[in-house]
């Protein structure tokens, strides 16, 4: 059984994340998203609210799921029993950044293969932060976000007003 991990902070979900997430799902037998606990940030989503969201994006993929993690990647590749990881480029800005952490994972952990996908050309300038942005100050995200994550984001965010 072939296990993949898409690790990241998912603050929140946005389509690019949705594409690499299902072209990652034809590639594995089992895709793990790791949503990671990081401590160092402060996100505009909470742990809970980020697994939410992922949920009611990835319910018609039925080898992914879903699991919060903490720490370094390598570790986590280990208890998923997992050697290959996942990420997604927009740009060649991302590529340098990726490849220095892809090269640092390796030397940790030997055994450990990065794969690249470029997202698809309409998804390249979303980011996670760019939706961030245009929520703080209302404005409209229905067209960077899965639209089965739109209820899920606007009833976290009515909770929170």
């Amino acid at each position: 059984m072939t296990t993949i991990v898409y690790p990241g902070s998912f603050d929140p979900l946005t389509n690019g994340h949705l594409d690499i997430i299902e072209r990652g799902a034809k590639l594995a037998d089992r895709l793990v998203i790791g949503i990671l606990k990081n401590s160092s940030k402060a996100p505009m989503f909470t742990l809970d609210e980020r697994i939410a969201i992922m949920q009611a994006s990835i319910s018609h993929l039925s080898n992914v799921e879903i699991i919060s993690f903490d720490g370094l990647l390598v570790d986590f590749m280990k208890s998923q029993h997992a050697k290959t990881v996942i990420r997604g480029l927009r740009a060649v800005s991302d590529f340098e950044y990726e490849l220095q952490m892809a090269q640092a994972n390796r030397d940790l952990y030997p055994d450990m293969e990065t794969m690249f996908l470029a997202t698809k050309v309409e998804y390249s300038f979303i980011s996670s932060t760019i939706v961030k942005e245009i929520l703080r100050y209302g404005g409209n995200i229905r067209h960077l976000v899965p639209k089965a994550s739109i209820e899920v984001i606007e009833s976290i965010l009515g909770g929170k007003k």
